[in-house]
């Protein structure tokens, strides 16, 4: 018996022929398929949750999702963009949550809308697609809400960040809305925790981040939203809340005290109708697909090895700060698992360069504390900013101290609280160490040091400060650099501790604790007061982070914009391309 398929036996596959068309609704409405489309693949964006006023929580990310999804050809599909969740009406109340966005069976989650100043429930965020940020109410701390809600894999999206009570010296802060990148930051006293980040696709055809949490408000310092549209928190000086940006999905900024919430952005679906051929093909059915330009061509694939540092962490300060945390550090260089991107010809990527974060302020009308450092992403590889180190509360007396940041690396803690944790959120290999714990000896005190990518913080002894820990040292660049090293802690009486191998800075006092290196991820060092001296000091900032990208000699690498550079390798290298962010920018590889 003749076959249909020419003669040769085999499993026949679905093909599509929708000459890679791509379509971005920003409203709803309807997509109608090329005739030849059979399989698309699809971003969905669900709208952003709105903030809660009152020192409280931050909206999470409408829902993230890329998914493939089989069609029928010249049919119309009804699409629907999720509306973005109004701001809360009133400081009880929490945040409205976003709307979902769905195309064909794929749905994506409304975010979360931020938890309020108030008791639970309403204290704590609501769940979505990302979660809202926590709220607070009196001293006591607030849950952010579950991301990924419902479940789906992968997952659409991350928890919202804990809200921080009032320990009683007028400091409270709402935490950031999830993103789809990671969770959103827990407040941390009077400043707002930072919105999660979202996550890139260039599936538009240009790299865009989507889905970024908003900004929690701090009684001194809003919480600054995360990227991927998401809006900045409010503070309680007079600094206005940020709405999400419109079809990106992000979170709205919380208010502060009398300054209202905002909405959260709006969603977006785009629709990419693929060209595939796949299963068995017989000649003629392979001559007519060349004739009319659908016969597929197999994409590019470049093999990469990268090496991402986020901004550490902030020194604090006071009287005898923790060292900042190191920001995280992955890498694939040498002998780990290579990044791959693809695409016909070429492919592209967004970098982003995590800041460090700023250290606690010292002799000021309203104290601060130290902020945690940003994170730094080269495509789907995520670190995460280094850990705060520990200071004492506003207004607070200078025996009393809190425990350092988690992050990347953890912040050290001050006086007899504990180091922050590291490695967190977790990722294999390890991104980071914990922080040094803080130490008192009768009334003299020392802070903890900031971990380090190489080791842990030191915890100091006898009232004496501890040092940051070690960085690490890579060759991806060409030659050796140590990066990565945590903040030294200061002490108030005792010996102040230098900062680790690597841009860690170190503790200092009387004065301004020593800021970490720029572009090496390392924490900021503690503000002490030293012997016989009067006055608060502050904490050093932490260093920014930095991207290495490493290429074969056959690849041809174009680093935007002009500030980050491209190298070749001499021997014995063998000519590899390498790529050097300082600033943020895109990779494109061909």
């Amino acid at each position: 018996m003749a076959k249909s398929n020419g003669g040769i036996i085999g499993a026949l596959n679905p093909t599509s022929f929708g000459k890679c068309t791509v379509t971005s609704q920003t409203t709803s409405g309807t997509l109608t398929t090329q005739p030849g489309t059979r399989l698309t693949q699809a971003l969905v964006v669900a709208g952003g949750a709105g903030g809660a006023q009152g020192f409280s929580g931050g909206g999470g990310a409408g829902g993230f999702r890329v998914v493939c999804a089989t069609v029928c050809g010249a049919t119309a599909y009804p699409v629907t963009v999720g509306a973005g969740g109004a701001a809360a009406p009133a400081p009880a109340a929490l945040g409205n949550s976003g709307s979902n966005s769905i195309f064909s069976t794929i749905t994506s989650a409304g975010g979360g809308g931020g938890g309020a100043t108030a008791a639970a429930p309403q204290g704590i965020g609501a769940s979505g697609g990302s979660g809202g940020g926590g709220g607070s109410c009196g001293a006591t701390d607030r849950a952010g809400g579950l991301g990924n809600t419902p479940p789906v894999s992968p997952s659409q999206g991350n928890d919202g960040g804990t809200g921080r009570g009032d320990p009683g010296a007028g400091t409270r802060s709402g935490g950031g809305g999830g993103g789809a990148g990671t969770v959103g930051n827990a407040g941390s006293g009077s400043t707002g925790g930072t919105g999660g980040t979202g996550t890139a696709s260039s599936l538009s055809g240009s790299p865009v981040t989507y889905a970024g949490g908003g900004g929690g408000a701090g009684t001194v310092t809003g919480g600054s939203g995360g990227t991927g549209g998401g809006g900045a928190g409010g503070a309680g000086g007079g600094g206005a809340s940020v709405a999400g940006t419109a079809n990106t999905g992000g979170g709205g900024g919380a208010g502060a005290g009398p300054n209202g919430a905002s909405a959260g952005g709006s969603g977006i679906v785009i629709v990419k109708e693929l060209n595939k051929a796949s299963g068995v093909w017989n000649l003629k059915s392979q001559f007519s697909a060349v004739k009319q330009g659908t016969w597929v061509l197999p994409q590019d694939t470049f093999d990469l090895d990268f090496l991402v540092i986020a901004g550490g962490g902030g020194g604090g300060g006071y009287c005898s700060g923790g060292g900042g945390g190191a920001g995280g550090y992955r890498t694939s260089f040498p002998g780990g698992t290579k990044l791959t991107l693809s695409g016909y010809g070429s492919a592209s990527a967004p970098v982003t360069i995590g800041a460090g974060g700023a250290g606690q302020a010292g002799d000021v009308p309203s104290f601060t504390t130290a902020v945690p450092g940003s994170p730094s992403i080269f495509s789907t590889i995520t670190s995460t900013g280094g850990g705060y180190g520990g200071s004492t509360p506003t207004g607070a007396p200078c025996s009393n101290g809190n425990t350092g940041g988690p992050g990347g690396s953890g912040g050290g803690g001050k006086i007899s609280s504990n180091g922050g944790s590291g490695n967190t959120p977790p990722v294999s290999p390890s991104q980071g160490n914990n922080g040094g714990n803080g130490n008192r000896a009768g009334c003299s005190f020392g802070g903890g040091g900031g971990g380090g990518a190489g080791s842990a913080g030191v915890t100091g002894t006898g009232g004496n400060s501890g040092a940051g820990g070690a960085g690490l040292a890579n060759s991806i660049s060409g030659s050796s650099v140590t990066r990565a090293g945590g903040g030294g802690g200061a002490a108030e009486l005792g010996t102040h501790a230098s900062g680790g191998s690597g841009g860690g800075g170190n503790g200092v006092g009387p004065g301004t604790g020593g800021s970490g290196t720029v572009n090496t991820g390392g924490g900021g060092g503690g503000g002490g007061r030293g012997p016989l001296t009067s006055g608060f000091n502050a904490g050093g900032s932490g260093g920014s982070g930095i991207v290495i990208v490493r290429a074969p000699s056959a690849r041809t690498f174009t680093a935007a914009p002009g500030t980050n550079t491209v190298t070749t390798l001499p021997a014995p290298a063998g000519g590899c391309k390498v790529a050097t962010f300082t600033v943020s920018g895109t990779l494109t590889v061909s």
